[in-house]
């Protein structure tokens, strides 16, 4: 009898844990190789994961709902014919999103004895020397981080006992019962209430607090709470809107934004593209004008290097490869796919590029690097009528470009012939630059829109 085991897999570099959101195989059905037999849910992408044998699924270890890290044993199949089903049956879960995984991204169990290679860190904005088992101790389920949070406990200091030395749940209430934890959990830096009505100046703060006060503010998010009145109807938060809130209330954090503003003319773009229909039709192709706009950032971002890098600590990355992320609709929720190595590409592989990503997108079957490693950023609110927008910069990035409506305007345009004024109908459209002061200027930023802007209304025809 051969028995194959089904882990939690590794969806990133940065992923350490993962929920079982919905068994789409019951203990004793049969299973087919790369058949999906469950979905999962983690803090970058939801996906299907496939069976690595045929056979029979006869043991659930993990069931729906339940948040296990990497590695942990989630199933078992097996590939003898007949087998008799045993172990609980999975239960009922609302239905989370998926995505398209292939068979290789079932890895087996970690063995954390032995050594891992440095991995970038989880907001993607440089290095790290952080070890799997480092962060498999440090990222504990949200139940565990909430235990420790509302009792002042520092979860590095602990000892657990789940894979890699991992505080586990049992871990931490252990360590509350048994009086080991602060007994005064209220923050050094607060005025307290003495008897009498008095108030004390604030404790000096203890060492190591202030980097414990920055570690939390860019990575901890609470939202606060108000009251529900008669007639209000409340809903949880699902797994992409919570994502989304978490993401953006970080990335206003860490970075100082700035927008800037400029108007395009697409009316010498509008004319390729009603020249190229016939033969782009021909070859089944659609370029949009979001396409024309990834190319021409692509193209210029090389000589913007600040514009495609980000800030790390102390230091400022630049980027060696220009990958643009494109934020798709989900109606609701919002994805953003990304095109590695854009500017190594065609106006016409672009095109094909953004239908792609965004028709699987939208179908939830994109491949987790499929929405990792961006360098710059493009939102299109125009789509839908939208004049222009101030888009939030994300994580690990510098820039992100938002687009508005493009639309006839009358404008005053200068005869070419005559140097006369006159007033014409043409496309435009305004653009909005959000970029982190930091390490952008303005002055770097207008050049960088003027630059476009110039791409843009003499775009070349052999793109």
């Amino acid at each position: 009898m051969a028995r194959i085991e089904i882990p939690m897999p590794q969806m990133g570099e940065s992923i350490v844990e993962g929920t079982v959101s919905k068994w789409l195989k019951g203990v004793g059905d049969s299973v087919k190789r790369d058949e999906p037999i469950l979905e999962i849910s983690t803090d970058k992408v939801d996906a299907e994961i496939p069976s690595p044998q045929s056979g029979t699924l006869v043991e659930v270890h993990i069931q729906e709902g339940e948040t296990v890290e990497v590695g942990t044993i989630v199933a078992y199949i097996d590939t003898e014919p007949g087998a008799a089903a045993t172990g609980p049956p999975p239960v009922g879960s609302d239905e989370m999103l998926e995505s398209d995984t292939p068979a290789s991204s079932v890895v087996p169990k970690i063995d954390v004895s032995s050594p891992i290679p440095p991995t970038p860190s989880a907001d993607g904005s440089g290095a790290s020397s952080v070890s799997v088992e480092e962060r498999l101790r440090t990222r504990s389920t949200p139940v565990v981080r909430k235990i420790a949070e509302e009792h002042g406990i520092s979860i590095e200091d602990l000892s657990g006992t789940g894979t890699a030395g991992r505080v586990t749940k049992h871990d931490i209430l252990s360590y509350i019962e048994a009086g080991e934890s602060r007994s005064d959990p209220t923050p050094s830096n607060v005025i307290r209430e003495m008897p009498g009505g008095q108030f004390s100046p604030p404790l000096a703060t203890p060492p190591g607090a202030v980097s414990d006060v920055w570690a939390a503010f860019y990575s901890k998010v609470q939202h606060p709470e108000f009251p529900v009145r008669e007639g209000d109807h409340v809903e949880p938060m699902d797994k992409i809107r919570g994502l989304t809130a978490e993401h953006m209330v970080l990335a206003k954090r860490i970075a100082p934004h700035v927008h800037s503003f400029i108007e395009i003319d697409f009316s010498r773009i509008d004319r390729i593209r009603t020249q190229s229909r016939a033969k782009w039709d021909e070859q089944e192709i659609r370029v949009s004008y979001t396409a024309f706009v990834a190319w021409a950032c692509s193209r210029l971002l090389r000589g913007y290097p600040n514009v495609n890098g980000t800030v790390s600590g102390n230091n400022v990355i630049y980027r060696g490869s220009v990958n643009i992320g494109l934020a798709v609709d989900l109606d609701p929720g919002l994805i953003v796919p990304v095109i590695h190595g854009t500017d190594d590409l065609s106006l016409i592989g672009i095109g094909k590029k953004i239908i792609d990503l965004a028709d699987r997108a939208r179908r939830r079957k994109l491949a987790p690097s499929e929405i990792q490693g961006a360098s710059f950023s493009i939102t299109n609110p125009g789509v839908l009528g939208t004049l222009v927008g101030m888009p939030i910069i994300p994580k690990g990035t510098a820039a992100i470009l938002g687009t508005g409506a493009i639309e006839k305007r009358t404008v005053v345009v200068e005869d070419p012939l005559t140097g006369t004024d006159a007033i014409a109908i043409r496309k435009r459209a305004l653009f909005s630059l959000g970029y982190d002061h930091r390490i952008v200027d303005g002055a770097n930023a207008a050049r960088f829109l003027s630059d476009l802007k110039e791409l843009l209304e003499d775009f070349p025809e052999d793109a």
